[in-house]
């Protein structure tokens, strides 16, 4: 396919971690650009915000969303791939309305991530209901059983550095 972009929305979850590697495969495989978003809010919400604006807090809000973009595409990618062509955004809104916005070429393909237990999936249910281009949801992987047991079970101590 030709024109149009790979629009992965990233937020260090699992599921994001999945769909950015799931959205690199997509743009490789069709020869679109990848465009990487992690959209962020203040975490009092924009309401309290607007009441009470704070430039400099907004900016430290805005510098961990890059952090945090930048680590995810550590994590999962091992750093930028060298052989596409790859937007990195940080966005200040809503995930689900960011990144509808942002991919609202018939051409684009959004790409999402999803926990597998989740019941609550408001980015997901947004992006289904009002994407106006096709959208893929990535699940997150499943950790083996004795590893989610273990880890119910575990303790502090088992957690400290020996040695």
């Amino acid at each position: 396919m030709t024109g149009g972009r790979v629009v992965v929305g990233v937020g260090g979850s699992l599921g994001s971690l999945a769909a950015l590697r799931a959205a690199v495969d997509e743009a490789r495989d069709s020869g679109r650009v990848l465009v990487a978003v992690i959209a962020w809010e203040p975490p009092e919400g924009e309401a309290l915000y607007v009441r009470n604006p704070d430039s400099a807090w907004a900016a430290y809000q805005e510098g961990r969303a890059r952090d945090a973009l930048d680590r995810a595409v550590e994590e999962a990618l091992g750093g930028l791939p060298s052989d596409l062509a790859v937007r990195k955004l940080v966005v200040r809104g809503k995930a689900g309305r960011v990144l509808c916005a942002l991919a609202d070429r018939p051409g684009d393909l959004l790409v999402i991530g999803a926990r597998p237990d989740a019941r609550r999936a408001p980015v997901r249910h947004y992006v289904h209901r009002h994407a106006r281009c096709a959208a893929l949801t990535v699940p997150a992987p499943r950790p083996p059983k004795h590893t989610a047991r273990a880890l119910r079970h575990a303790r502090a101590e088992d957690f400290a550095l020996h040695g």
